[in-house]
């Protein structure tokens, strides 16, 4: 059995839905479908939380009222027969009610989640309609009866297997399942997420909870990019990488996987393939175990950094310095990216500023702090590059006319990371093209 996790561009226009249904159909193994919302919902759905968080039901109202004209519009293009066409506007109808209903009570956290559901409850039950109009046979999974988060949001994976394997033994023979991506319940039995980018995540739960043949991300670009195609020029897909070198590229910056869903099938030895819904015989990227080559892969940009730099002339001799930095960062529970040290002195990145202001007051106790915000970390990839010859000047070189906050060397055979002023991003990166990759 196979994992084809579809992402909301590619379900976010009725042929692209179409399309999709060709995927889906056309091979012979057993499939379980993971969809997204589709493209734009998310972030409207989020818009509609936010204004209700602040208590203007009018702004939530309309907000509301354009996701549902979006609605009414998407499924007559979506569907052909009056009989399809009702079973989704009853479907449209049903959702877009709760969400009217919530505009009457009183706003919490619990309910901002099940806001936040209701987009891939309805880009499955419509991917759903569409199949049954056509006669596919397949089977509407519900990822509220098995998918699952503990007190610290963590998944259950064994849970989710038992609970997985369970229904679909109920279905004996059957080729086709269809379930949603991002959703779950907490260990209180509520509806939450496994946050922004979850539908990886899901995908990937669920292919290590049934041992899948392979994970497919589906989305709209040809596989994961040596570069950010956004930003630079004469970009290529890698055609293949490591577990350990995509992990690296998804946290650093690389948009099309998620952070977290490498690990599942990295821990199961599931193969994970990234492929383009608009070009589908294009290679794409395949992310396994062990690959044979070496050297620089990709390059990858995280934003929004800030560093810290705590001086103390007493560091040197002060033993739980560290210690004592570090948990400062824990006690608010804010991630570190990057750190380097001195003599005298630890810099640090995070890229949650949520408590930045109360960990500067305590790490003031430690000694003098300096904070510079705007920071882009730019990170080098690729099998065993810290130790391939050559790789660390050929960096350096590319980026000289800029200047370097901080670098991050040996702490993995897999990357070279360094940060930069967020104004020399573009430039660091189209140079690091040039100036690391082999042309010709």
């Amino acid at each position: 059995m196979k994992i084809m996790k579809f992402g909301g561009t590619s379900v976010g226009k009725p042929e692209r839905m179409h399309q999709v249904k060709d995927l889906v159909s056309r091979g012979d193994e057993p499939t379980i479908v993971v969809l997204s919302a589709l493209s734009g919902t998310t972030n409207a759905l989020v818009g509609i939380g936010d204004a209700l968080a602040s208590a203007d039901r009018v702004m939530a109202k309309e907000k509301i009222d354009e996701l549902h004209a979006h609605y009414m519009d998407f499924y007559p293009k979506l569907l052909k027969s009056e009989e399809a066409r009702k079973k989704a506007e009853s479907i449209i109808k049903e959702h877009f009610e709760f969400l009217n209903i919530i505009l009457k009570i009183s706003f919490n956290e619990a309910i901002n989640r099940d806001i936040l559901a209701q987009g891939e409850l309805l880009s499955t039950k419509l991917f759903y309609t569409l199949l049954q109009e056509l006669d596919i046979p397949a089977v509407f999974l519900s990822a509220l009866d098995f998918m699952s988060i503990d007190e610290n949001s963590e998944p259950e994976l064994n849970k989710i297997s038992e609970k997985l394997q369970s229904i679909l033994a109920q279905h004996p023979g059957q080729k086709l399942f269809v379930t949603q991506g991002y959703i779950c319940k907490n260990h209180r039995n509520e509806v939450d997420n496994l946050k922004r980018g979850g539908s990886d995540y899901t995908a990937s739960l669920v292919a290590a909870a049934i041992n899948a043949s392979v994970c497919e991300i589906w989305t709209d670009i040809d596989g994961m990019h040596n570069n950010d195609p956004r930003v630079v020029d004469r970009t290529r897909p890698i055609a293949e990488l490591s577990f350990d070198e995509a992990a690296e590229l998804a946290y650093f910056g690389a948009k099309i996987l998620h952070p977290a869903s490498i690990w599942p099938a990295q821990q199961y030895n599931v193969p994970v393939r990234l492929l383009n819904t608009m070009d589908p015989d294009a290679h794409g990227t395949l992310i396994k175990e062990e690959v044979e080559t070496s050297g620089v892969k990709a390059i990858a940009a995280k934003d929004g950094i800030t560093a810290i730099k705590i001086k103390s002339s007493r560091m040197l001799l002060a033993y739980g310095f560290l210690r004592r930095v570090f948990e400062i960062f824990e006690k608010y529970k804010t991630p570190i990216d990057m750190i380097t040290t001195s003599e005298v002195a630890v810099s640090v990145t995070i890229d949650d500023l949520a408590h930045l202001p109360q960990i500067l007051k305590e790490l003031e106790a430690l000694g003098s702090v300096e904070v510079d915000q705007n920071q882009t970390i730019i990170c080098i990839v690729g099998n065993m590059v810290s130790e391939t010859r050559g790789v660390v000047k050929s960096v350096m070189d590319s980026l000289d006319n800029f200047p370097i906050r901080m670098v991050s060397y040996g702490g993995s055979r897999h990357n070279v990371s360094l940060l930069l002023d967020s104004k020399y991003k573009k430039d660091a990166l189209q140079q690091l093209n040039e100036g690391v990759f082999d042309w010709n």
